[in-house]
């Protein structure tokens, strides 16, 4: 290809751009979905709130399903500011009582609508909580009407599989997490700073 050609073609592409950013004039808190079978979700969401603080905003974080282990994530950024709740009980095929796990999940949850309320946030992180939603220990009316009457300004990220379709359809933005390989897969021990 041709110098000129290129430069015409980059040229076309940056008045695309242009045009795209021009006309996105609504200024508001979304909500952003990370769910898949896909390692990274948490991972992706936490990226965000590290953008988010090294901007100087505020952010606050649920881990839903989540364990007591060591968390990275957790570690440096609570230095920073934000908050963490955590359901701590670990995973629900731990731990075999649904029951231990609703309570659990309702504790941490009012936790949840606290932050879901505060216009102090700019980011809230409600990770693992799809689960909560299809497992019955959370009703999804209860999440929806948390996010609707949230600040204007206060963006949400939900992780986790199977997100409900009600929270697909009400997000800004959703990402889907496909596998294509994992290390685990092949015997390899998740390692703590790489996959915690």
């Amino acid at each position: 290809m041709s110098e000129e050609r290129h430069q015409q073609r980059q040229q076309r592409l940056k008045e695309q751009v242009d045009a795209r950013i021009a006309s996105a004039t609504e200024r508001r808190g979304i909500l952003m979905v990370f769910t898949g079978n896909g390692k990274g979700k948490t991972t992706a969401a936490f990226g965000t709130a590290l953008r988010a603080v090294g901007h100087g905003k505020q952010a606050g974080a649920i881990q839903f399903i989540k364990g007591e282990w060591p968390n990275g994530e957790r570690n440096l950024l609570e230095q920073h500011g934000v908050e963490f709740q955590v359901m701590a009980t670990g995973f629900t095929w731990e731990t075999q009582n649904r029951q231990l796990d609703t309570d659990a999940c309702l504790a941490v949850w009012r936790h949840a609508q606290r932050m879901l309320a505060d216009p102090a946030l700019d980011l809230v992180i409600l990770d693992e909580i799809t689960y909560m939603v299809s497992m019955d220990y959370l009703p999804l009316d209860e999440l929806v009407a948390a996010l609707n009457q949230r600040p204007a300004q206060q963006s949400v990220i939900v992780t986790g599989r199977g997100c409900h379709r009600t929270l697909l359809e009400m997000a800004d933005t959703v990402t889907e997490m496909r596998p294509v390989k994992h290390a685990f897969d092949a015997g390899i021990q998740a390692q703590q700073g790489i996959d915690w």
